[in-house]
């Protein structure tokens, strides 16, 4: 590879391309679509520089029958018939992202309900009212503090906990004004997520 090619596309290439990510995940890294993460890798494939690995499907984020027993009383996986009702919301537009979350929520025990388009998650929030949301805070068209600002201003939101996700730092002046109601981390790790919800709303016993 790197007689074959400039010293910039080496370094980009090899700093990225281990052999352990899908192009799922790359595409995530490198904030791209899948499709134009592979397009762009094409010429290496035909070339030979860079080749095709098969790789294990990734494991479960969270193993219902592993957890309850170490987390603490807020973060244990909702067993209750009313918390088996609760009805939590992820809006991101990283598909990777939602599909994690949906995992994580299903596996606690919640009704998990992804959004990965910004500009119909409003109107999707509306028809099913959602207990807690979880909002990727940089989103195309929208970011986080935009859709919280409007949820806020809508009487069915005024008083539903809203998380913002970020890997980045959070402005917490602007995420105060938008009506934020608390922070997590990227990337979610499966017991501060329980925990936040604990947080917010009651599970019942």
């Amino acid at each position: 590879m790197q007689q074959q090619t400039s010293p910039a596309v080496y370094r980009q290439l090899t700093a990225v391309l281990d052999g352990k990510r899908s192009l799922r995940e790359l595409a995530v890294l490198m904030k791209r679509q899948a499709a134009e993460v592979a397009v762009s890798l094409l010429p290496y494939f035909q070339s030979k520089i860079v080749e095709l690995v098969q790789l294990p499907d990734l494991p479960l984020p969270h193993a219902a029958t592993a957890q309850p027993a170490t987390l603490p009383t807020s973060a244990a996986p909702a067993t209750s018939a009313a918390a088996k009702s609760l009805l939590i919301a992820c809006i991101d537009d990283s598909p990777l992202v939602c599909q994690t979350m949906d995992q994580m929520l299903s596996n606690a025990g919640y009704q998990v309900l992804t959004i990965q388009d910004p500009l119909r998650a409003i109107s999707t929030l509306l028809t099913r009212k959602p207990d807690l949301i979880f909002l990727d805070l940089v989103m195309p068209n929208l970011n986080g503090y935009e859709i919280s600002s409007r949820l806020r201003k809508i009487a069915a939101f005024r008083d539903t906990p809203i998380v913002i996700l970020s890997g980045n730092a959070i402005d917490r002046a602007q995420a105060q004004a938008a009506g934020v109601s608390d922070y997590l981390e990227k990337p979610v790790q499966t017991e501060k997520l329980l925990q936040m919800i604990g947080k917010h709303i009651s599970v019942g016993s």
